[in-house]
């Protein structure tokens, strides 16, 4: 299994987590529940890609040293 793998599993929910303490109700419409589950969704996978891909480059270079 992939390292890459197991730390997207760790930084999805973590980001999830982190972004619904956010309240981004009062920029939508109201009732528009699913938008706002959906933005939390993409905003999280972006999130922990720019997370792991950034602990992965600083792994990679520790690893040359």
């Amino acid at each position: 299994m992939s390292i890459k793998l197991i730390l997207y599993c760790i930084f999805i929910p973590f980001s999830i987590w982190i972004m619904t303490s956010t309240n981004l109700d009062k920029i939508f419409k109201k009732n528009s529940i699913m938008q706002i589950h959906s933005l939390y969704i993409a905003l999280s996978i972006g999130l922990s890609y720019l997370i792991v891909n950034f602990l992965m480059d600083i792994y990679n270079t520790v690893s040359l040293l």
